[in-house]
């Protein structure tokens, strides 16, 4: 497989060290190393290569914001009056620790964000105070998730 205009290729060992790692950033090089039959060394040049590539870059916790009291997530939908208030808007966005993600896209909204609040009052309370307010935003469109069924990254 070939990755990005470097052009880097993507072999079985690599697809294999990808896929543990994806499964468990914290998995020991050495028990992939023995699982795979190569050495420890041998992942971690690996490993660099495929980082000096792009393809991948650091690693993170997943956080469990249920027993941090967070029990709302809701996707936003945000109408702006005209497409150049876009990069205001998104560094106002920027300064609302719940929203999580932040898409420009295509169709009737012009940002789509991803929020996570306490509760329902907690996300109106962000609606109308931080997000509404936003010079450029004209409204918004809420849609409150019930629940993720699917949280995965590609498969290799």
């Amino acid at each position: 497989m070939k990755i990005n205009s470097l052009q880097i290729e993507i072999d079985g060992i690599d697809k294999e060290i990808l896929r543990d790692l994806m499964e468990d950033a914290r998995k020991p090089i050495l028990q992939i190393a023995n699982k795979i039959g190569i050495s420890g060394a041998a992942i971690h040049q690996r490993l660099r290569k495929l980082e000096q590539a792009g393809v991948i870059s650091g690693s993170k916790f997943t956080v469990n914001t249920r027993v941090l009291g967070y029990h709302t997530m809701a996707f936003v939908g945000i109408f702006l009056e005209k497409a150049s208030s876009n990069s205001e808007a998104v560094r106002e966005l920027k300064k609302i620790p719940e929203v999580l993600e932040c898409h420009y896209t295509t169709g009737n909204w012009s940002i789509l964000i991803k929020m996570i609040c306490r509760d329902n009052e907690h996300l109106m309370q962000l609606l109308n105070k931080n997000i509404q307010p936003i010079k450029g935003v004209s409204r918004t469109e809420t849609f409150i998730s019930l629940e993720q069924q699917i949280e995965r990254q590609i498969q290799l």
